[in-house]
């Protein structure tokens, strides 16, 4: 019997495999590719149907008598059409065959006078209907033509995500040539568990979701290996929690009448209930002596950057030092000035004025001068800098800490492990304590999915003094005055004196050749961009030949930063004082408009989502997002977070020419709501798993095939698959007494994916 990661040539031969290895997001390369590229959805060829009643596009079958036949050459190329009429005796319906000869074998199985069971989605030519290419059997013998009917009609057809290269019914026949080769008899399921929830065996699991006999055989089928899914993944997070305990982390417990107690008594503002809950918890995780690796995640200006910094300043009251990873240089200096105005004489140890408890604050950035760079590599590296803020330019070898004691990272899905784990290398004292910050609120399931190996901490509150945002959509198709007044709305914020942005999805400059491009044409970087169509098709693919001979709408590129700075500043907007930002400028550059926006000398800021996260200008207090149906629905909850930071209302006007729709119904739900973890539920709704799960899995798409995190069901397997891994963990951490879902999960993790694990 063949092993599940053999290769599948020698199963289903060389023509196929090369197709085969185009497949996917990886290819099919291996026995196990084939048998867990599972079927997008199921057919049953139909119930048989009156030839009258068939409707355009319906997959059908047909139970009818061939009246007349025909084959014809083609006009434009070689071949033939051989054309037989059918009926039921009540309507008529053309099967067409196109071929290369004259098909003559088609004319003698299709006789006039036979009867057949045809089975295809019915489509039109010239106003009559017809089945291109249908999939036919004759039935013969008057006494078994009924039973024969019904069981041809009622027989489930699997429906793979297809190729130009390799169409769905050979993918099939590919997999009961696996089916059959495969030796499926090592099950990676514990029997207890199996038991339990009396779920199907591995090899009758794989036979049933590739060859049903019943709706309810597949589904069983899918239970079982989302079981698979949910358990392997539970228990490799259960693992790494496990190794993470046994690392030794230099104990930061807090210190009376330390810098931290000084800060919080001269905070301005009272820390909300779950700010002072976070704050607690996280204390008495850097007491510890085991490294604390946990999320505080929360809503846009939940203040979860208060919140850091209190447990950056426990660090460094215990003798340690914090770095705060951000992932641009703009975030980078934004943090570097909310902490400096946040410490203010705490920030400013040796300097006139600074407070007699004070620490440095640092910045490290790749933009920076000589001079200054080499200021702030030894301020770290002596100890003198508590606290260093940087980007990317904190991971190279030469930047060194006297005694790294926690490190915080900000958006974390923005970094890859390798980045994460060369800024974690740098404690000379065991492991630092992690602290992951991000702004998109991350529902629940994803959460213990995605993030297993930390432990969650939620700010759900907003400080007081935090105005609420209005958010309307704009749908200038319908309405196109519409726009006009939302020129005059940013008119009237800023002779209000206040202060407006306006976000695109692209950068501009015409696609072709603009710098950073990936070829295909203009547009931001990935970072910068909206969501693609991509994005927010169906986990299982989009099969393309759904679109044959069906006109789809060229859609308009995206609007651009330059496009519509250019316009506005020549008619809307005209004689206010407007900027443009993005992330293709010099640094320099960037970091100078940024600065210039914030001490209120700029009026209107035109720029890319490079403000999404972080930027904090209290006096701004409008945003218009054009085409906003090209974001997703967290980038724009985060985008509407910009505004509304100071003692004003916020506005958000969402701009759209999307006709009334799925994207539509995105944009109403975000003007529905200013709830985070709602919206993040909705985001979750409307995109792959792939997408959502892609930092946590080696930058790959989700292994996740059939689990669906939206689903309520599928969430309660995630949630018992993970108490059953902690258990099993607990009790066997090696796995030795469950050789084959030890062998399962080393089949699922190549050397990359194995690398991740051990870093992350």
């Amino acid at each position: 019997m063949a092993k599940l990661t053999d290769g599948l040539r020698s199963v289903v031969g060389d023509k196929a495999a090369k197709r085969l290895a185009a497949l996917g997001q990886d290819g099919l390369h291996t026995i196990g590719d084939l048998l867990t590229y599972y079927p997008r959805r199921y057919e049953t060829r139909g119930d048989l149907t009156d030839i009258a009643s068939l409707c355009e596009g319906e997959y059908v079958t047909v139970q009818a008598r061939i009246e007349s036949v025909g084959n014809r050459p083609m006009r434009n190329r070689q071949g033939s059409i051989f054309e037989a009429v059918v009926t039921d005796g009540r309507g008529r319906l053309t099967l067409t065959f196109f071929g290369r000869g004259r098909q003559d074998w088609r004319q003698r199985a299709l006789a006039p006078g036979r009867t057949g069971l045809f089975s295809g989605q019915v489509s039109s030519f010239r106003g009559k209907r017809q089945l291109s290419h249908p999939e036919f059997e004759m039935l013969e013998g008057d006494d078994s033509t009924e039973a024969r009917a019904e069981q041809f009609a009622s027989e489930i057809i699997p429906i793979y995500s297809a190729s130009k290269d390799i169409f769905s019914w050979q993918i099939a026949e590919s997999v009961k040539l696996a089916l059959n080769a495969a030796d499926l008899d090592a099950d990676p399921l514990p029997a207890s568990i199996r038991a339990r929830y009396q779920l199907y065996d591995y090899s009758r699991a794989l036979h049933a979701i590739h060859c049903p006999a019943t709706d309810a055989d597949w589904r069983r089928a899918a239970d079982r290996l989302k079981w698979d899914e949910a358990f392997m993944l539970q228990v490799v997070l259960a693992q790494r929690r496990r190794v993470s305990t046994e690392f030794i982390a230099q104990p930061r417990p807090p210190v009376a009448g330390g810098l931290l107690d000084e800060f919080d008594q001269r905070l301005p503002f009272d820390l909300t209930a779950g700010q002072q809950v976070a704050g607690q918890v996280i204390a008495a995780d850097l007491a510890g002596g085991h490294p604390m690796h946990r999320l505080l995640q929360g809503e846009v200006g939940s203040g979860k950057t208060v919140v850091a910094l209190r447990a950056m300043l426990q660090v460094i009251d215990a003798a340690g030092q914090a770095a705060l990873l951000a992932p641009t240089e703009v975030l980078a200096q934004q943090h570097y000035r909310s902490i400096s105005q946040m410490l203010g004489p705490f920030a400013m140890a040796g300097q006139l004025g600074g407070a007699d408890q004070a620490t440095t604050l640092t910045l490290l950035t790749g933009s920076q001068g000589a001079a200054a760079r080499r200021k702030a590599l030894l301020e770290a590296a002596s100890g003198a800098a508590g606290i260093v803020v940087g980007t990317h330019a904190l991971l190279e070898e030469n930047v060194q800490f006297a005694d790294l004691g926690l490190v915080v990272i900000d958006e974390q899905h923005r970094f890859g492990v390798e980045q994460r784990e060369a800024l974690r290398a740098k404690s000379v004292s065991g492991r630092p304590h992690v602290l992951v910050m991000t702004a998109t609120p991350i529902p629940r399931t994803v959460a213990i999915t995605v993030f297993g190996d930390l432990e969650v901490t939620e700010l759900t509150e907003l400080p007081a003094g935090r105005s609420p945002i209005a958010t309307h959509v704009v749908p200038v198709e319908e309405k196109p005055h519409y726009l006009a007044r939302t020129w005059e709305r940013v008119r009237e914020e800023v002779a209000a004196g206040r202060q407006v942005y306006i976000v695109c999805p692209r950068i501009g400059l015409d696609s072709e050749g603009e710098p950073g491009t990936s070829g295909r044409g203009a547009g931001p970087s990935r970072e910068e961009a909206g969501p693609s169509r991509d994005e927010l098709a169906d986990d299982g693919g989009f099969d393309f030949a759904d679109l044959d001979g069906v006109d789809q709408p060229e859609r308009r590129p995206a609007l651009a930063v330059l496009d519509v700075a250019a316009d506005l500043s020549a008619g809307a907007l005209a004689g206010l004082r407007l900027a443009v930002l993005h992330g293709r400028l010099p640094a320099e550059e960037k970091d100078k408009i940024m600065l210039a926006f914030a001490d209120g000398q700029l009026d209107v800021l035109v720029t890319t989502t490079v403000v999404e996260v972080g930027v904090d200008v209290p006096n701004a207090t409008a945003m218009v997002i054009m085409d906003a149906d090209r974001f997703g629905v967290s980038q724009l909850h985060q985008l509407r977070g910009r505004v509304g930071r100071g003692g004003h209302q916020g506005l958000c006007l969402l701009v759209t020419a999307a006709p009334a729709g799925p994207s539509r119904d995105r944009l109403d739900a975000v003007a529905s709501t200013t709830d985070g973890f709602e919206l993040s539920e909705l985001d979750l709704e409307q995109r792959r798993e792939g997408d959502v799960l892609g930092a946590a899995q080696a930058g790959r798409r989700s292994s996740l095939k059939l689990l669906r995190l939206t689903k309520k069901a599928d969430k309660e397997i995630i949630g018992l698959a993970r108490q059953e891994a902690i258990d099993l963990v607990g009790a066997d951490p090696a796995l030795a007494g469950q050789p084959a879902l030890a062998a399962a999960i080393a089949a699922q993790l190549d050397a990359e994916r194995t690398e991740y694990l051990q870093k992350a």
